[in-house]
């Protein structure tokens, strides 16, 4: 347990010194007119490899999974990948996401989980509703239990698990962040469960 939490804050503490980095970053820039999100860098925070900005991503390239090393090393970094469809929750992603923490679960190795956004600006839109759309009444029920049975597992994962909130987390999305242990911020963060407006429960946990 203690190497959990050492874990845990040793990755809070990482993206707080990207937030320092951004904002004094921000600062200086400030005086040229040009503006940077304070937090944008939650996402540069954990540098992967190339990202596919405005093309759709490859359905294994929807969820990119970093496990860290060095000083870091037991801290595992979870990426939504999906920035055409603004990181909105598909099947395939979330049984991407579902095999994912099934996976973590049973790792002694693995100390943290951070889950993160590999898109500017948006954590996470929620449910795909234009692929609900196409779904049949009975591919809807399973959909919303398989989304509750994930971000359920997220919750009960062993280890301490941070959400990195950059941009928007609207319905799912925030309920997946809601999940997690703790959740960091940009001041330029949204967060909402829409839903509620249409006299609808948030479904996924």
């Amino acid at each position: 347990a203690g190497s959990s939490m050492a874990a845990a804050v040793s990755g809070l503490s990482l993206l707080q010194r990207q937030v320092r980095l951004a904002a004094a970053a921000t600062s200086s820039l400030g005086r040229l007119g040009r503006r940077m999100p304070v937090l944008g860098g939650v996402a540069a925070a954990f540098p992967l490899a190339r990202r596919n900005y405005g093309t759709e991503a490859k359905e294994e390239e929807e969820l990119r999974i970093r496990y860290l090393d060095d000083e870091h090393k037991g801290i595992v970094v979870l990426g939504l990948n999906r920035s055409y469809a603004k990181n909105a929750l598909s099947k395939n992603l979330l049984k991407m996401m579902s095999k994912a923490v099934d996976a973590l679960k049973s790792d002694k190795k693995v100390r943290t989980v951070i889950f993160r956004s590999e898109v500017p600006g948006i954590f996470c839109a929620g449910a795909d509703l234009k692929e609900r759309a196409k779904m049949h009444s009975s591919e809807v029920s399973s959909f919303v239990s398989k989304a509750r049975a994930t971000i359920n597992d997220m919750a009960n994962l062993p280890v301490p698990t941070i959400a990195a909130i950059d941009g928007t987390a609207l319905g799912g999305g925030l309920e997946l962040a809601l999940a997690c242990d703790i959740r960091v911020a940009a001041s330029s963060a949204k967060m909402g469960l829409v839903e509620t407006k249409l006299a609808i429960i948030p479904g996924a946990g």
